[in-house]
């Protein structure tokens, strides 16, 4: 009477049948290696964009609030933006907003910039004293725009350290002059490293007097006077931040006499946040698909030459059969092989993948990171595939009638 074959026995006779036949082993596993590979890399890029997005808008400050022109619908439509949101509206709201502490007003505009025989088109950010801190701006060198300069008007400038690199390399800058446009501009201060926010670098920007930049570059618009591009606001603490949203936006209605849809935006790192989040989530949970996809046709692979391996050992199925083997112990064996195949096949894949992630971040600017939750799970899912796609060949197996087999000898 033919004895039952222990798990181990079984495992040991997969393993020895995977080992004997190398090269088909190896091609079964590469299905399952590169969706391993792929979800993981694919899931860190993702993570990586969605870090690198909350990295940068974590610079903006928590409890700050930028007030634009323009409402939801002009910018999902790209039409110009108004110029209606003015200066005095930002004194207005320094003055008449309790749960503000600081308000920034600031004028963008691209222009072209020339020291000695080297010109570059950049970002002139006409601003008052107050942008330092209600931006967390910090100063490396000299001095940040003072109330006399832009009182004054002055030919007075703060550039980043990237532009102070471009122009003067190791040098110092102070007392220096670059020209803007058509006027030269004494150099007063060096930024210290902000970095980049929404594909902007900060550190490559100059700033200077908002009455400058009205008076040299911009102008006044002659209907609503001196436009801005939009308004920092720094409210009393993080609490405050949804109180200073809604006496903001009560505010402006009432200035700008609205009566249906505001023309302008109030925006929190918040909402930018969890817009973000909701983008970069979006953008994960699709890269994590494409990723599934590779390890679903990986998991067909090990079904479909795992069949062919069911026809190719048909006379050594049905010779175990014959001297005594059971159903069960011909179906454990191949759901063994499967096993071992999608857990070797998923460990390989993993470290492929982690590596890949590895090297992302190494070469590249995005913080690029998968967590071992997501590890653990990709390896349980391939495994799983494994088992579940190895059940139809392992069935097929276990069902040969034994004298058909023996026939084929």
């Amino acid at each position: 009477m033919a004895r039952d074959i222990s798990l181990s026995e079984a495992f040991k006779m997969a393993a020895k049948t995977l080992v004997s036949n190398k090269l088909r082993s190896s091609l079964t596993m590469l299905g399952i290696i590169i969706g391993n590979a792929s979800v993981i890399t694919l899931v860190g890029l993702g993570r990586g964009a969605q870090t690198l997005a909350q990295n940068q808008l974590s610079n903006l400050g928590a409890n700050v609030l930028f007030i634009v022109p323009g409402n939801n619908d002009t910018r999902r439509r790209g039409i110009a933006f108004p110029k209606n949101l003015v200066l005095e509206d930002a004194i207005a709201i320094k003055d008449q907003v309790p749960s503000v502490k600081e308000v920034a007003p600031q004028i963008s505009a691209n222009e072209i910039v020339q020291s000695n025989s080297k010109s570059l088109s950049i970002s002139i950010a006409g601003i008052t004293p107050e942008f330092l801190n209600v931006r967390s701006f910090e100063i490396n060198e000299g001095r940040f725009i003072s109330k006399n300069d832009v009182n004054g008007a002055k030919s007075k400038v703060v550039i980043g350290p990237d532009l102070k690199t471009e122009f003067f390399k190791d040098k110092s800058a102070l007392g220096e002059k670059i020209r803007i446009k058509d006027s030269s501009y004494e150099i007063v201060g060096i930024l210290k490293p902000k970095g980049a926010v929404f594909g902007n670098n900060q550190d490559k920007n100059a700033y200077i007097p908002i009455t400058t930049m009205v008076n040299r570059i911009t102008g006044k618009d002659p209907t609503f006077g001196v436009s801005l591009s939009f308004i920092s606001v720094e409210a009393i603490n993080k609490n405050k931040t949804s109180a200073a949203k809604f006496q903001i936006t009560n505010l402006l209605r009432q200035r700008h006499k609205i009566l249906r849809d505001d023309d302008f935006a109030v925006r929190s790192q918040k909402d930018a946040l969890n817009i973000v989040n909701n983008i970069t989530g979006g953008l994960t949970f699709l890269l994590a698909g494409i990723g599934a996809v590779s390890l679903f046709v990986g998991g067909i692979g090990i079904m479909n030459i795992m069949l062919v391996s069911v026809s190719e050992r048909t006379e050594e199925i049905g010779l175990r059969k014959a001297i005594g083997a059971k159903q069960s112990d011909i179906l454990i064996q191949f759901l063994f092989e499967a096993l071992i195949l999608s857990v070797i096949g998923g460990l390989v894949g993993t470290l492929s993948g982690l590596s890949g992630v590895f090297i992302i971040g190494i070469i590249t600017p995005l913080p690029a990171s998968v967590g071992l939750s997501t590890t653990l799970s990709t390896m349980i899912i391939s495994g799983s595939i494994g088992l579940i796609f190895g059940v139809l060949p392992a069935k097929r197996a276990s069902e040969l009638d034994p004298i058909v087999a023996l026939r084929s000898l």
